[in-house]
């Protein structure tokens, strides 16, 4: 399966996230701790905005994070206020530029860590559930992407957490119709370029491992030592596979079968669950 990390708050050089913490995602792409895999060498990408536009933009390559030159060199030169980061580990469809992480539409990005079940046996019903004005707009061939497209067929523009739940519902319906007892498993995130949703669920009720960082004030407190802490707004939040360092208190795991909201003023977590169409 796959590592990612979320980032809203302060506008940063990439490469503080992306490199200098000591469990960073570059360094969770060979030593994974909580993932399936160790290593997750089968693509990445990076989605960041900027203040010239609404449309993310997006780097994907089918190369491993750790030895690409590029990503380096963006990361050192790139600030932004939200940006999206992912690590592939493929569950078996092609290593590909258009199956590599984060999925963009319009304003919207979408990346995910997971799987639904026996895609391929699933694949063409799931496919056919997207919207046609939408379905040419599937590059890839991932069950992530299809996932993302049967979200915005569910209207995700409308309302985020609804079109998810929707999209999860489906994917169960169809799943149990064709036997698979355990369809569904996700942590994902999602972003419009102003909130960030992040999603932890599996049919099986054991979903893969997501934290978020605690509140920028409790941890100036806790390591009042600690030059990034002070150089960021108390809104700066981060949502991450697996923790980026051993700092005391600095993360929280997100409950099993929840969603959180990173947005202006006071951030939400809420339950989370499947919905019917």
């Amino acid at each position: 399966m796959c590592r990612w990390l979320a980032y809203r708050g302060t506008p940063v050089l990439l490469e503080t996230i992306l490199y200098r913490p000591a469990h960073s995602l570059i360094d969770q792409s060979l030593h994974s701790k909580l993932g399936v895999e160790t290593t997750n060498g089968d693509g990445f990408g990076v989605g960041w905005y900027s203040e010239h536009t609404d449309t993310p933009a997006l780097l994907r390559e089918v190369g491993p994070a750790w030895s690409n030159r590029n990503l380096r060199e963006l990361a050192e030169h790139v600030k932004s206020p939200l940006f999206f980061a992912h690590i592939r580990a493929s569950t078996g469809t092609a290593v590909q530029q258009s199956n590599c992480h984060p999925f963009r539409h319009g304003r919207w990005m979408f990346m995910h860590n997971g799987a639904i079940a026996d895609f391929p046996l699933l694949r063409r019903e799931l496919t056919l559930l997207v919207d046609p004005v939408l379905y040419p707009d599937i590059e890839g061939t991932t069950d992530s992407e299809v996932m993302f497209h049967l979200a915005l067929t569910y209207g995700l523009d409308q309302d985020p957490p609804g079109a998810v739940a929707r999209m999860a519902g489906v994917v169960e319906r169809v799943g149990r119709a064709h036997g698979v007892e355990h369809p569904l498993q996700m942590t994902l995130a999602l972003t419009d370029g102003e909130r960030v949703w992040a999603f932890r669920y599996s049919s099986a009720r054991a979903s893969r491992s997501l934290f978020y960082s605690n509140r920028v004030e409790a941890l100036r407190r806790l390591h009042p030592d600690v030059a990034f802490l002070r150089g960021v707004s108390g809104e700066t939040r981060l949502i991450v596979s697996e923790p980026l360092g051993d700092l005391p208190g600095a993360w929280k795991e997100v409950p099993e079968n929840s969603y959180g909201v990173v947005q202006p003023g006071v951030d939400e977590l809420h339950r989370f669950a499947p919905a019917a169409v």
